[in-house]
């Protein structure tokens, strides 16, 4: 009997096996290997209990988007290497067709009542890879440091300022148990991960490298009518690392070289760990921007730790739009190692597009709340040094500059009166890259708790609470 029992296991076991069917996508030199997987996914043979395979040994043409069905129980291998074209006007143009083929219904003459102008924002939302949704779905690169890599050829882009029809990345949307580990992008033109409504999510060992290589002149104008000129490399503007979006969601131990968020936390996220990682050159480790436009956030629990910072413009970072509404709650930054950072810690609830003007005045008394905010376990150097421009840096006054800031600051609190509640940063330890005395701001009329410092525009001190 126990003969019988494992010869009917080993066929059950044999026909759940055969029962996963694998495509591997093919490929024709010079020519466009997207039809192809596009073709068999249309069959629905490859929507559940399936791998789909990019092999090993292969370089793929990915000129157009791809975009998979609802799928169940299926694994996308990135084995072999995938390039982007190299032609600007070939992805717009091709990205632009897809926008208004998968997206025509919403266009529905998206008037502004407040201008009557058109608007037709989803022309900027294609992504070169779109999962549409499913459960239990893997999308795998490779531990070969030779294959595996996704070549976006964002070199061209940041080089000509480019910045009109640029695609997102992945799109990995609606997954229920999805997992993204060991995928390699190299020079992606901007966005990278989003994972927008997903929920169970594990993304680990995966590497960004959005590092340009290259430089570009610049003119400077002065008053006295000469041009000016100077060189400094090119910026990978917008890309960021990880779009965090649903719930439930992990990232460990992945690599970030960017020019954006290494982590930006949207609103609607909740139960986010992010831990174990490196970052560097970008805009650090970011909660928002949550309340655009009156909007109404929500963000809970959000545990960053264990991450290294180095030569970003910001480590932990919080905005919110003046005029939003909602919640932000329990969200932490724990044991941050930051290395050549200008802003280490920086909160603002005021925040607002300075590229159309100055701050605007505000009476209203529903700005996005904050509530349970900790930085603990701070160590780095600040990057004060005299006449340092950050590279997304295009104006005079740069973007990110602070009406009276020193560039000497360890943090920055930017609140909103009566919407601030049990912030707090302890265990910190900085130096600046001069020497210089760390500094902070903060609006002592703006909070009523201690903040682990004495919150003012001055000198660093920690508070009691500061140091237990």
């Amino acid at each position: 009997m126990a003969g019988i029992r494992f010869t009917i296991a080993l066929l059950l076991l044999s026909t759940y096996v055969s029962a996963w069917k694998t495509f591997v996508v093919p490929h024709t030199d010079g020519q466009d290997d997207t039809p192809a997987l596009a073709a068999a996914l249309a069959t629905g043979n490859y929507s559940a209990n399936a791998i789909i395979l990019f092999a090993k040994g292969t370089k793929y043409n990915i000129f157009t988007p791809i975009k998979f069905p609802v799928l169940n129980n299926v694994e996308v291998r990135i084995e072999g290497n995938l390039s982007y074209p190299d032609d600007i006007p070939a992805i717009q143009g091709a990205d632009f067709l897809a926008s208004t083929k998968h997206l025509v219904l919403k266009l529905r003459l998206a008037v502004d009542r407040h201008s009557g102008l058109l608007e037709f924002p989803w022309l900027m939302l294609v992504h070169r890879f779109t999962f549409t949704g499913g459960n239990n779905v893997t999308l795998r690169g490779s531990e070969d440091p030779n294959w595996g890599w996704v070549d976006g050829h964002g070199q061209a882009w940041w080089d000509a300022e480019q910045q009109t029809n640029r695609p997102h990345g992945w799109a990995f949307s609606k997954i229920t148990n999805g997992v993204i580990r060991d995928m390699k992008l190299w020079k992606p033109i901007a966005w990278n991960f989003a994972t927008s409504g997903s929920k169970n999510i594990h993304a680990y060992n995966n590497k960004i490298v959005a590092v340009s290589s290259t430089k570009v002149r610049i003119l400077h104008n002065v008053k006295c009518m000469l041009a000016l000129s100077s060189t400094r490399k090119s910026f990978p503007f917008n890309t960021d690392g990880f779009s965090a979006g649903g719930t439930d969601l992990v990232f460990e131990n992945n690599h970030i070289q960017n020019g954006d968020d290494c982590l930006t936390v949207g609103s609607g996220a909740k139960n986010i760990v992010f831990k174990n990682s490196y970052c560097e050159g970008g805009h650090g480790l970011s909660i928002g921007s949550l309340g655009k436009g009156g909007s109404v956030a929500d963000v809970q629990n959000i545990l960053i730790e264990n991450v290294v910072m180095k030569n970003s413009l910001y480590a932990a970072r919080f905005k919110s739009w003046t005029g939003g509404n909602g919640l932000a709650r329990n969200v932490t930054w724990k044991n941050i190692a930051f290395d050549n950072v200008m802003f280490p810690i920086y909160v603002t609830q005021n925040y607002w597009d300075q590229g159309v003007g100055p701050r605007p005045n505000s009476s209203s008394t529903n700005n996005t709340h904050i509530q349970d905010f900790l930085f603990e376990n701070f160590v780095g150097t600040i990057n004060d040094k005299p006449g340092y421009v950050e590279g997304s840096c295009v104006s005079d006054p740069c973007w990110y500059a602070v009406e009276g800031a020193t560039g000497k600051e360890v943090a920055i609190l930017d609140l909103y009166p009566n919407t601030a509640t049990n912030v707090l940063v302890k265990h910190v330890l900085a130096t600046t890259e001069t020497w210089s005395p760390v500094r902070v701001m903060c609006n002592a009329t703006t909070i009523t708790s201690d903040v682990g410092f004495k919150c003012w525009d001055g000198l660093f001190i920690p508070t009691k609470a500061g140091l237990l």
